[in-house]
C-alpha cells in the first residue's frame, strides 16, 4: 500500500522558515521523481519544486532562491525548506511521487499559513 505522508505545516510569521517532510512508503522510493506541489485557496495546483531520481533539481520561479528540495532515499523522505516565507506562500502543500502521469502518487497535504 502506498503512502506519502506529509508533516512540518504550520502557522509562521512572514520572513520565517518552516521544513516540510514526505516521508513515503509502499514503492521504490529511489527510483521516482520527487515534487512538491501546493495550491491555496480559488487557485489551481502549481509545482513548486521537483528533485529527479539522480538528485537533479528544479524550481518555480516564485520560489528560487528560498526553497530547497532534497531528498534521503535512506529514510524514504524528501524535504522542503522554505525560507523567507511571505503570505503568498499560503497553501496547502503536497508531495507528490511521480513516474508518469499513469503512475504516481499524492500525498494528503499540510496547511502552511504565513500570517503576522
Amino acid at each position: 500500500q502506498v503512502q506519502l505522508v506529509e508533516s512540518g505545516g504550520g502557522l509562521v510569521q512572514p520572513g520565517g522558515s518552516l521544513r516540510l517532510s514526505c516521508a513515503a512508503s509502499g514503492f521504490t522510493f529511489s527510483t521516482y521523481a520527487m515534487r512538491w506541489y501546493r495550491q491555496a485557496p480559488g487557485k489551481e495546483r502549481e509545482l513548486v519544486a521537483h528533485i529527479g531520481s539522480a538528485g537533479s533539481t528544479n524550481y518555480a520561479d516564485s520560489v528560487k532562491g528560498r526553497f530547497t528540495i532534497s531528498r534521503d532515499n535512506a529514510k524514504n523522505t524528501v524535504y522542503l525548506q522554505m525560507n523567507s516565507l511571505n503570505p503568498e506562500d499560503t497553501a496547502v502543500y503536497y508531495c507528490n511521487a511521480f513516474r508518469s502521469w499513469a503512475n504516481h502518487y499524492w500525498g494528503q497535504g499540510t496547511q502552511v499559513t504565513v500570517s503576522s
